[in-house]
């Protein structure tokens, strides 16, 4: 027997089919989003969008399902497939109908950005998310402390609070805002559902339910209804069955009409099972264009600046904790696209390289601190612990001696140095960290990488034993919402995986990383906590200069 899983990402989409039994990957296929990220313009239109916008274009998941199921069942009996289950990025919502219906399908929106998907680095709802957190605070909300004294831009509320107060005629036209995940299993089983991982972690549901009509109010009188009207209160259990999957996909994809389809999750927090971490005290860090910082305790615990906390969140009977950098693979991305001189171009193509790989390999002869800089990695604002999507990078000790590959360590160095500063904040707050565990791209193809994290932290940690482990956490809760295992536990254990290889830090390399790390911190305090708000300047002086609000 099998299960599918499908992971879908901030640019394309991927399908995993596993064995049951045993977790055995028989096939995958991906798909890149046609519409990718509108950060600049809204396609086909080409509208130009405000800044701090990223919207995506829902079209482009069915596609990602369209293209990639009937690839993966080329060699197999389809009628063996008992499940399918599905994890996305997160907070990443879309204005639809009542029929589940997107609102930018509808004659008449689809040149409205606000129609659109708002994923989830979509930054442009930041002034509504300092309203929540304030009014919160004015009000003594309890619920405020579960996300570490901070709601984000990120997540739902901010963005759907953004449409009622930027385009209401807009907010009144659609009937749900949903969860691009909930939406898919919508359009696969016929049946709307809310997970309780998205709902709890960007949802502000805790403990059942959401905050009160009154403090809605308080933020806008029209929000005052906004539960009954726009999002509600029904939530279903991870690893539950949604629903089975309905006629007409069945035909579409070629899959049995009826097979389980698995309660929806976040791509971060379905990983823990396929890594085997079910137990207290194992912290997963997912790294990829970004970095989720996922772990479980018995207690539960108030972390300052932490995305939040939730009963059950990540695997049934445990408080399951979530932090994250907003931007890690998507630095060195930039740094590779925008800033290295055409010289390493060509060295890297005599090498028989790509550009990654080559300043990979140049950046390891270094010693450490020998190229002399130090970086904050806050590209894309900072979400764990300062929660603040107004941050900025910052690159400290350049000279005219320094080369492409210094700044390029020195980036990955940061976000080691950003996952340290979370691990510490964790432990200093009583949720201990026993163990880590690495999955996703990065420490898949960089060894560098992983040696930098190990010496940085101080910490062994170990690898995936998936190259694909979001989709695999999919397929084995689809295992379970199917019936072949009674829980996450049972399915994990016989079909999660981890790498033999263990990173472990070198001492001598730890004892001057600690010496930087106590430099990144007072930078860290400074310009994230400090009264040092030059980088927001910045931005406000950029805005004004592009004749933007």
């Amino acid at each position: 027997m099998y299960t599918i899983g499908l992971d879908f990402g901030t640019l394309s989409g991927r399908a995993l089919l596993v064995d049951v039994a045993t977790g055995a990957e028989l096939a995958t296929a991906v798909y890149d989003y046609p519409h990718a990220v509108m950060d600049e313009v809204l396609l086909p239109s080409g509208k130009r969008l405000p800044p701090e916008y990223a919207l995506q274009h829902p079209q482009d998941y069915l596609d990602v399902i369209y293209h990639t199921i009937p690839a993966i069942l080329k060699n197999i009996d389809a009628k063996q497939v008992i499940g399918i289950g599905i994890d996305f990025t997160a907070s990443t919502p879309m204005p639809t109908l009542k029929d589940g219906t997107p609102l930018c399908a509808v004659e008449g929106f689809r040149d409205e950005p606000h129609a659109y998907v708002k994923l989830w680095k979509h930054h442009a709802a930041q002034p509504y998310a300092d309203r929540i957190n304030a009014v919160a605070r004015q009000r003594g909300e309890s619920w405020l402390k579960r996300y570490g004294g901070k709601y984000s831009s990120e997540w739902f509320f901010s963005k759907l609070l953004q449409i009622l107060e930027e385009a209401p005629a807009v907010y009144n036209s659609f009937d749900t805002f949903i969860e691009a995940a909930d939406w898919v299993i919508w359009q696969l089983t016929g049946v709307l559902t809310r997970n309780t991982c998205t709902a709890g972690y960007k949802m502000l549901v805790q403990d059942g339910d959401y905050p009160s009509a009154e403090y809605f109010e308080a933020l806008n009188p029209a929000f005052k209804n906004v539960v009954g009207t726009k999002a509600g209160r029904e939530f279903a259990a991870l690893g539950a069955n949604a629903g089975g999957l309905v006629p007409a996909m069945a035909e579409k994809l070629g899959l049995p009409a009826g097979i389980a389809v698995a309660v929806a999750n976040v791509d971060a927090h379905v990983t823990a099972p396929a890594v085997r971490a079910t137990e207290p005290g194992i912290m997963v860090m997912i790294m990829g264009t970004s970095t989720c910082h996922m772990i479980s305790g018995a207690d539960l615990r108030e972390v300052g600046g932490m995305c939040g906390v939730v009963d059950g969140g990540i695997v049934p009977e445990l408080f399951g904790y979530e932090a994250g950098q907003s931007a890690v693979g998507d630095i060195f991305a930039w740094f590779v696209d925008n800033a290295v001189p055409s010289e390493y171009h060509a060295a890297a193509q005599a090498a028989g390289l790509n550009l990654h790989e080559y300043l990979e390999r140049e950046a390891a002869k270094q010693q450490v601190g020998e190229h002399g800089l130090i970086a904050l990695d806050w590209w894309n604002g900072n979400r764990s612990t300062l929660v603040d999507t107004e941050l900025s990078g910052l690159l400290i000790g350049m000279t005219l001696l320094t080369r492409a590959p210094d700044i390029y360590r020195a980036l990955i160095e940061a976000t080691a140095y950003g996952t340290r500063e979370i691990i510490e904040t964790f432990e200093a707050n009583g949720v201990q960290v026993n163990t880590l565990i690495a999955a996703g791209g990065l420490p898949e193809k960089n060894a560098l990488l992983r040696q930098i994290y190990a010496d940085v932290t101080g910490r062994p940690f170990k690898l995936s034993g998936s190259s694909q482990a979001p989709a695999l956490g999919s397929a084995i809760h689809a295992a379970v919402a199917a019936g072949a295992y009674p829980n996450i536990h049972a399915a994990a254990e016989a079909m999660g995986k981890l790498k033999d290889m263990v990173v472990t830090p070198i001492p001598e390399n730890q004892a001057v990383y600690d010496q930087l790390y106590a430099d990144y911190k007072t930078l860290y305090d400074t310009f994230g906590r400090g009264a040092n708000d030059v980088m927001k300047r910045l931005k406000r002086i950029r805005n004004a200069a592009r004749g933007e609000s």
